[in-house]
């Protein structure tokens, strides 16, 4: 292959490794080595995937109706290099000088990919770089600039705006930074002109978190691939999700100028002692088996102290910042990316261009508002690669009354929903489980750390807790006695002088064992002891609640005087006594005070022993319930008002 007309030249060797060597200045020595896959050879060897050819046709298709600011919404791992390629040869140019191509990126790694990419596409293009020390010409077929390097300066002057056919913006969801804006202006897109070149954009998360609108960029999405559909079509790997309940705090943590986290007070929250120690046993019990972790964190001091606790468990766990000069972190990644070393921890560095497809775990031990950083950190994992058959993402959530998401949002779930090793079908499972209109799941659902059916009614006052029947209904229809139901599965039937018996369901219990114990709790006269009670007696237990009524009925039959168990008496009928109404117009307050005409005696003997067999603590824990239920409420509102701007949809963008 003819060397580069200025800059760097690309040599390809029969093992498809592509040296680039510094032509004319001596700034730079020594050698960077891409490797190329042998598919990537050549334009014509390339096999695109259905959707691949979909997505370009898409394009083609909208610029015949005059479009010129399009966007591709692709999932990470779906090939937008190979797209960009095919694009340059497919899109015609608008005059006979208007022959040129030129890539958009903001990190290095991204740079350097796409240039690997076309010079093995395109032997016979001139490939140049534009981004720091390396300098293009503004002639060759083919430029990728670092969009800082190409705003510095003079630097853009050099590209004659008339002889590009395409644009093309990696990660295009920043396309509306400043530095990108005024690069459009340069090249005639910042409006829409006919004589201007197709501007397509491409990114995974293709919304802003910020509330920056895509619209000033680019007029219309013209594709979407969801990595969900993705994973369903084996064109990604495999992923389970692992939900952990970390116990951080985050409630009280504010919200950045963009909308997420302030990573330093995110930081103080999850970066302690505790919560690392979660996060570390969390991984060493569901991801034993995992050869290449990679760990989001929060900030520098967060990836220190997680790296230290790693360490302190025998893991030889290694980090990669911001800070971490180039040669160092390209070295680390390289050793990662050969199974050297099994967890690599980052923060902020990986969560774009990054492609190590050997990654078969993700851990997330830094919370997010956003769905892109979610999305973003996740699709690391999600690369197709021999020696893996899934991806584990383990995500630390944390409290969840601060709008924060967690991967079961993706999914359309509530953020509180815990899962383990749930795979993408168990997700979509979950959410076809959704609550009925009384709490109650509709169905059992695989992956799922919730088990068993709860309804939450709702009540204004103890008062009203303790006037509601509903309780009684199922055991009264059994009983002929005035059991009274005191909590769930827990009821209690008074006797002579304050004994009573309870009766409760044994949730310990093993199946097929026992589950209904009824035990008899005798009052004990004052002064005898400082509790009121006796240590409550075992009267039986039963397999089934039936049984178990029938047999605490027929003890107390035989114990307790019929005239007071039986709720048939007439004396349950009549007026409630002054003490009666006294003691419940304490609940009731003096503006609503109950009336002897409202109430009969029988209904206030019941409203009475809920009261002292812990009406007012469950009150508490519905109040507590529903004040939790308010705040996620919230939070949920506030995280939809937020995520309408981070939902992708074909079709055309709003300014």
């Amino acid at each position: 292959m003819p060397p580069l007309s200025v800059g760097w030249q690309f040599l390809t060797s029969p093992l498809g490794r592509v040296s680039v060597h510094r032509s004319y200045q001596r700034t730079f020595s020594g050698t960077i080595n891409f490797r190329i896959p042998n598919s990537s050879r050549s334009i014509q060897g390339i096999r695109l995937r259905d959707y691949q050819e979909e997505c370009i046709q898409s394009v083609l298709n909208s610029l015949k109706h005059g479009h010129k600011r399009l966007g591709i919404s692709l999932a990470t791992g779906a090939g937008k290099t190979v797209i960009f390629t095919q694009l340059i040869d497919r899109i015609e140019p608008n005059s006979k000088e208007s022959n040129q191509t030129l890539i958009l990126a903001h990190r290095r790694e991204l740079v350097e990919q796409a240039a690997r990419h076309c010079t093995a596409a395109y032997p016979d293009k001139t490939v140049e770089i534009e981004m720091g020390n390396m300098r293009a010409s503004g002639a060759a077929d083919i430029t990728i600039a670092s969009i800082q390097s190409l705003i510095s300066g003079d630097r853009i002057d050099k590209f004659d705006p008339r002889r590009f056919k395409l644009i093309l913006v990696d990660e295009a969801h920043h396309i509306v930074a400043p530095g990108y804006l005024s690069t459009l202006e340069h090249f005639g897109l910042d409006k829409k002109k006919d004589d201007s070149p197709l501007l397509v954009g491409v990114s995974a998360t293709f919304s802003r978190f910020d509330g920056l609108r895509l619209g000033a960029a680019i007029d219309e999405i013209v594709y979407h691939k969801d990595y969900v559909d993705m994973i369903g079509d084996k064109w990604l790997s495999d992923v389970i999700f692992t939900t952990v309940e970390s116990t951080a705090d985050i409630s009280r943590v504010k919200s950045g100028s963009n909308g997420d986290f302030q990573p330093g007070e995110l930081s103080k929250v999850v970066n302690t002692k505790q919560i690392n120690e979660v996060t570390v046993r969390s991984w060493l019990a569901k991801a034993p088996g995992r050869k290449s972790t990679l760990v989001f964190c929060v900030d520098l001091a967060h990836v220190a102290g997680l790296t230290q606790a790693f360490k302190q468990h025998g893991v030889d766990a290694r980090f990669v910042t911001g800070n971490t000069p180039k040669l160092e972190r390209s070295a680390l990644v390289d050793a990662f990316r050969r199974g050297e070393f099994p967890v690599l921890l980052n923060c902020g560095v990986f969560t774009e261009g990054t492609d190590i497809p050997n990654i078969d775990c993700v851990i997330l031990a830094r919370p997010t508002r956003s769905r892109n950083l979610l999305v973003q950190m996740i699709g690391r994992g999600m690369r197709l690669h021999p020696d893996k058959t899934n991806c584990h993402i383990i995500d630390m959530v944390s409290t969840l009354a601060a709008g924060i998401v967690t991967t079961p949002t993706l999914f359309g779930l509530d953020p509180s929903e815990l899962v383990e090793e749930a795979t993408v079908k168990d997700m979509r499972s979950l959410k076809d489980a959704v609550p009925d209109s009384n709490g109650n799941d509709s169905k059992e659902t695989p992956g799922s750390a919730n088990v068993g059916n709860v309804t939450f009614v709702d009540y204004d006052s103890v008062f009203d807790l303790i006037s509601d029947t509903s309780g009684e209904r199922h055991i009264r229809s059994i009983s002929q006695h005035a059991w009274v139901q005191v909590g769930p599965n827990k009821y209690v039937l008074s006797g002579p002088h304050g004994t009573y018996i309870r009766l409760e369901k044994d949730d310990a219990a093993e199946e097929d064992m026992a589950s209904w114990i009824a035990s008899e709790i005798r009052a004990l006269p004052k002064g005898v002891s400082k509790s009121p009670y006796a240590a409550p007696r075992r009267l039986l237990t039963a397999a089934t609640f039936s049984d178990a009524v029938h047999g605490a009925d027929k003890y107390a039959s035989e114990k307790y005087p019929h005239l007071l168990i039986s709720r048939r008496q007439r004396w349950r009928s009549g007026p409630p006594t002054d003490g009666q109404l006294q003691f419940l117009n304490r609940l009731r307050g003096e503006k609503d005070k109950v009336q002897a005409t409202d109430i009969t005696k029988g209904k206030a003997a019941d409203m009475i022993t809920k009261l002292r067999h812990g009406a007012r603590g469950q009150f508490s824990k519905f109040e507590a319930h529903r004040r939790q239920k308010d705040r996620q409420n919230l939070a949920r509102e506030q995280e939809k008002a937020m995520q309408l701007q981070e939902r992708v949809a074909v079709g055309p963008l709003s300014t």
